[in-house]
């Protein structure tokens, strides 16, 4: 009786000494991925902060154009106005009473371009300012859409079966999330499933074109099998997981070897840059396959394959928004240029006519000198020789205006 007893109390310890074990291989495991997921976080605000600064230093830029621009049209203002002033102050207040419908007819063309000028500015300021508004909550919501689109594939890849299909549509479907997250417009700044042809005649279908100022373009493919991720993640024991991990790696080794051998960058009809997008929709996935296999990415760049993850993407498609939103605003910048050119010019040919008509005025202005002179001015004039025929018995029914006649130092006298 009392082995037996001891049988079972040996039995007990034993078995309470494998829970003991296996408890501490559990936590040791748990550490490893706790570990894991503290780096994944730290890179991602890694991630955030650069974005951050890169926002920083856009607004800084961003208002210093601004203060350019303010500066630039009071300078300009300030300087059609002293123009301006300086012209009409050289005018005589006849000329400008005589002249009014004149000048309005001339400065109205004027005072147009000078308001369209001013519309276009503003319009131009207020768009810049929606673009930098929007672009600091889309980076302040970008921890969150990462969190949430990683949690959301993760999710997703645990329930898919073996239906290629289905995982491709998945993979099409987040990296569409990632394009309109992005900012970046469906049919202007990237194209979904353009059928192309290669150089010997065959159809490709690429899943995504990002279109480059420039006339270049960035081909994304988002075709990678998840079916062996799909088993490593049903798998409950490190001991089954393993062979399913190395299933997924060489999975993704097939399909980059397969993506090289397209050659996309010889398609017709875009002129793409020497690398193609491989993209992973499952974050986790990406992170596990960086892990087992680093040598990997560089594999992929031998072989004119980048590969990449959700996170990756989308920091890079941010960039492609922010260079072509910088390239609207250069867009924007030079046509002001060029209408303030055109301003410029016009102003240069409105003060030509308004110095012509100063020098038409000084001429009839000479003219009506001269005939006055004539009239009033002189021994013999006009005005004398009509008094002196009134003096000698003219019979008149007017008189002259008073003070129209010369000095009476000028008058000749009777001999």
């Amino acid at each position: 009786m009392a082995s037996t007893v001891s049988i079972i109390l040996g039995i007990c310890l034993l078995l309470l000494l494998g829970l003991c074990v296996f408890a501490f291989w559990r936590s040791s495991g748990l550490r490893k991925e706790n570990e894991r997921l503290r780096d994944e976080l730290e890179e991602r605000g890694t991630t955030i902060t650069r974005l951050e600064t890169e926002l920083k230093a856009e607004e800084k830029s961003q208002q210093i154009k601004d203060e350019w621009f303010e500066e630039s049209r009071k300078n300009l203002t300030d300087t059609f106005q002293n123009l301006a002033n300086k012209i009409f102050e050289d005018k005589s207040v006849q000329f400008q009473k005589r002249n009014k419908e004149g000048l309005e007819a001339l400065l109205n063309p004027l005072k147009d371009n000078i308001k369209e000028f001013k519309k276009q500015f503003e319009d131009t300021h207020k768009q810049e300012f929606r673009e930098r508004t929007s672009l600091k909550l889309e980076i302040e919501q970008l921890t969150k859409l990462n969190n949430q689109i990683s949690e959301d594939a993760a999710n997703l890849t645990r329930a898919l079966t073996k239906d290629s299909k289905a995982q491709g549509d998945w993979g099409e479907f987040v990296l569409e999330s990632l394009l309109e997250a992005s900012g970046l417009v469906e049919g202007r700044e990237y194209e979904v499933q353009k059928s192309l042809k290669g150089e010997e005649g065959g159809l490709f279908r690429p899943d995504v074109i990002v279109h480059l100022p420039g006339s270049r373009d960035i081909i994304v493919d988002s075709k990678v099998s998840l079916t062996a991720w799909t088993k490593y993640c049903q798998e409950e024991t490190e001991e089954d997981r393993e062979p399913r991990l190395q299933d997924h790696v060489q999975s993704v080794r097939n399909h980059i070897r397969e993506l090289a051998s397209k050659n996309y960058q010889n398609l017709i009809g875009v002129n793409t840059l020497d690398y193609v997008f491989l993209f992973m929709p499952v974050e986790a996935a990406y992170v596990k396959t960086m892990e087992v296999a680093a040598n990997i990415i560089q594999d992929a760049f031998d072989k004119k394959v980048i590969f990449m993850g959700p996170t990756t993407l989308l920091a890079i498609l941010k960039i492609v928004e922010n260079i072509w939103r910088l390239e609207k605003q250069n867009q924007y910048a030079t046509e002001i240029a060029g209408r303030a050119g055109q301003l410029y010019d016009k102003f240069v040919g409105f003060v030509d006519d308004l110095d012509s008509v100063g020098q038409q005025i000084d001429k009839t202005q000479k003219s009506f000198e001269s005939a006055r002179s004539k009239l009033t001015s002189g021994k013999g004039n006009l005005v004398r020789q009509a008094e002196m025929l009134q003096d000698l018995g003219a019979k008149t029914t007017k008189q002259l205006p008073a003070g129209l006649g010369e000095d009476p130092g000028d008058v000749p006298k009777d001999s």
